[in-house]
């Protein structure tokens, strides 16, 4: 029996594959480095060779017809499992691992772990990103991601690293200075960093009615580091994770005045394409962060405590 493969162009099927992906064919175009005219022109002749529909066109965007969606799922899978081995058989991509997270979680978690996942892997170099942009695992801006969710990301594989908790944090000295705070109630009147939305997760799991009508911060910034940062220097109270600044608080240069460490987020998770589930370097590296997660102390005491408040 002929293959029927033989009778579609191969290169008409990746436009498509691209178009229904990104509900757009000037998008496409763009990805694929050609013109617009260019990918309607190449679907429109698919569309003749079937005999069918595969996409309603709309004003600035295109919705998949019934027989599109059947066709773009295979479509989509097969492309990912392509450019998965076209990438596993670049010699050059074999010796870096591209890793990209929240800037928090690299600075104050995963970078100074990092080391010993080198001298066990000598041959694999990594390539660290701290960003909240999120990367397209799939089309390989990374081969895998640390993320912050509740697990569910389409096509890729997830591994629960630790819970996402917040508490109560300032400088010895800040103490001294605004202290003591014998109750949570206390917080209400002293300097306080970070989002208003934030301090009031924590009151209300502190049983403080948290303070009513807008507030301005002393700093609001994009990153928890910044904040704790600026606890560090004294600046306020901020709303930080025990997990990521535990050496701070082993050493106390950050100071936790209560022990109430409510849940701000489903959790941290590995993730990566599950087709890749199986190359060397995404292996070794999943090995190796589930095993430095189950010896962090910190993670199994709130991990523990989530387990216990479900």
């Amino acid at each position: 029996m002929a293959d029927i493969l033989a009778s579609y162009s191969l290169g008409a099927i990746r436009v498509f594959e691209a178009a229904a992906r990104l509900k757009s064919f000037t998008r496409a175009a763009d990805e694929l480095g050609v013109t617009q005219a260019a990918v309607s022109w190449q679907v429109k002749t698919l569309e003749q060779r079937l005999g069918q529909p595969l996409f309603v066109r709309k004003v600035r965007e295109v919705d998949l017809t019934p027989a599109g969606e059947r066709l773009a799922r295979a479509a989509t899978e097969s492309m990912g499992l392509l450019r998965a081995a076209l990438s596993d058989l670049v010699e050059a991509d074999q010796g870096v691992l591209a890793i990209t997270t929240m800037q928090s979680l690299a600075n104050h978690w995963l970078a100074a772990r990092l080391g010993a996942f080198q001298l066990a892997h000598p041959m694999i170099a990594v390539r660290l990103e701290g960003s909240h942009v999120l990367r397209d695992l799939g089309r390989g801006e990374a081969d895998l991601g640390l993320r912050a969710g509740n697990g569910d990301w389409p096509g890729l594989a997830a591994h629960f690293l630790m819970p996402f908790v917040q508490t109560a944090l300032c400088s010895p000295e800040f103490l001294a200075r605004h202290g003591p705070f014998e109750r949570p109630a206390d917080l209400l009147a002293a300097p306080r960093i970070g989002a208003s939305r934030e301090w009031e997760v924590w009151f209300r799991a502190a049983g403080v009615t948290p303070p009513q009508g807008p507030e301005a911060p002393r700093l609001e910034a994009d990153a928890q580091s910044i904040e704790v940062a600026s606890a560090l220097a004294g600046q306020g109270l901020a709303v930080g994770s025990p997990i990521f600044f535990a050496a701070e608080i082993a050493s106390g240069r950050l100071v936790q005045p209560f022990d109430i460490a409510p849940h701000y987020g489903d959790g941290y998770w590995l993730v990566y394409p599950q087709e890749r589930r199986r190359v060397r370097k995404i292996a070794a590296f999943r090995d190796w962060i589930l095993e430095a997660v189950a010896a962090d102390p910190s993670i199994a005491r709130y991990a523990a405590a989530d387990e216990r408040a479900d």
